[in-house]
């Protein structure tokens, strides 16, 4: 098979960047008796967050990139200065792609709209300075928190193309010919089979300069749920499209047969997508008479709506793109759409307090304030680093 610009799965090591630590500094100053503590606080880790791009249509940017890193915080200093915040990582992806853990195989997150962030990894949250444990009781605390560690994780990337309607059907059924024919596409068409070997999109206009995009998948073969021929593979973009346009060409031994056989494929693959809407388009048909047509007509399924389509001479195709349009699944909305950030997706970091990192200190949490002159032996010298 020859390289493709179509990539739809990577695996990417990607690391949130850790909290810095707080400072531990006291105030030395010729005019200034008994400075006290003044250790400013870590800066926080970096972020990384995917975000949709409605431009882009494959993970072929990220194919080469193995690894993403974000930024780490810097370290408080003196005077209650806070340090830097780690850099985040914004990475762009095609709406539609899905994240797992590769080690665990866990649904991690999705990124369905244009514009849309989505965080993936956050990133460690900076440790607090030690004048924070500055109290009445404890003048000279001299200890600090540790920045919280940065998250690791290797995750894999999946594409699954979002589109309007989907073609099913087997090698040589006329997909990519029809796509061609509704919409400026320009696939591949030949007159062999599998000439298909990756998904394509194309935006059919509609009337009153409406439309609705359409995906070509690669032909489906029986067992393709089981791993045969190339239908395996490309399946799983088949659960994104909100309708499914099968095609059965004319000159088919059997179409009855061909669509059960594409619908039961469907269903050990996926047992939901039988239940989109579906469409069935007898392709090719212009080497039927209307008699043999009306013949054939009677021995298609009642519940679902068909369609005979040429898109070589143009026959039905008028009627293909309305009986699409009233489709009850159909978004109709501008390609352009914006979905805005859902406030609950939104990286929210809280001054909570971490165990500090100190060989004399107890863990911070459990220990009252009031008790820390009797937790730490104040008796060694200032720790007085600049």
């Amino acid at each position: 098979m020859a390289d493709s610009n179509f990539i739809d799965y990577v695996k990417i090591l990607c690391r949130s960047g850790k909290g810095g630590a707080g400072s531990r500094h006291f105030h030395r100053a010729k005019y200034v008796p008994k400075g006290g503590p003044d250790g400013g606080d870590g800066g926080r880790g970096g972020n990384i967050v995917l975000k949709g791009n409605k431009n882009m249509w494959t993970l072929l940017p990220l194919k080469f990139r193995r690894h993403i890193f974000a930024g780490n915080g810097e370290s408080g200093g003196a005077g209650r200065s806070f340090g830097k915040d780690g850099e985040d990582v914004t990475v762009e992806v095609p709406c539609g792609t899905v994240v797992f853990d590769a080690e665990t195989g866990e649904y991690l997150c999705e990124v369905r709209y244009d514009g849309e962030e989505v965080p993936l990894l956050k990133g460690g949250r900076g440790g607090l300075g030690n004048w924070h444990f500055k109290s009445a009781t404890n003048r000279t605390p001299r200890y600090a928190q540790p920045g919280e560690p940065c998250v690791e994780k290797s995750i894999i990337l999946e594409l699954k193309l979002l589109a309007d309607v989907g073609l099913v059907g087997f090698p040589n059924a006329g997909k990519s010919t029809l796509l061609s024919a509704l919409s400026a596409a320009r696939p591949k068409i030949a007159d062999y089979p599998f000439t298909t070997m990756e998904p394509q999109l194309g935006i059919v206009s509609y009337r009153d300069n409406r439309s609705f995009v359409m995906a070509d998948i690669p032909g489906i073969i029986e067992g393709a749920s089981e791993g045969k021929g190339l239908g395996l593979r490309f399946l799983r973009h088949i659960e994104r499209n909100a309708v499914l346009l099968f095609m059965v060409p004319a000159d088919a031994p059997d179409i009855v047969a061909e669509y059960e056989i594409l619908l039961k494929e469907l269903r050990q693959f996926n047992p939901q997508l039988v239940d989109k809407h579906r469409i069935l388009a007898v392709s090719k048909s212009d080497m039927l008479d209307e008699e043999l047509m009306e013949e054939i007509r009677a021995t298609l399924p009642a519940d679902i709506p068909n369609v005979f389509i040429s898109s070589v001479t143009g026959q039905g195709l008028t009627e293909l793109k309305d009986i699409l349009w009233r489709a009850p699944d159909i978004v109709h909305r501008p390609l352009d759409g914006h979905h805005r950030v859902r406030e609950e997706d939104e990286f929210v970091f809280t001054p909570e307090p971490v165990a500090a990192d100190d060989e004399e200190a107890e863990d911070l949490q459990s220990i009252n304030p009031d008790d820390w002159d009797a937790a730490y032996d104040w008796d060694e010298d200032i720790d007085t680093e600049d």
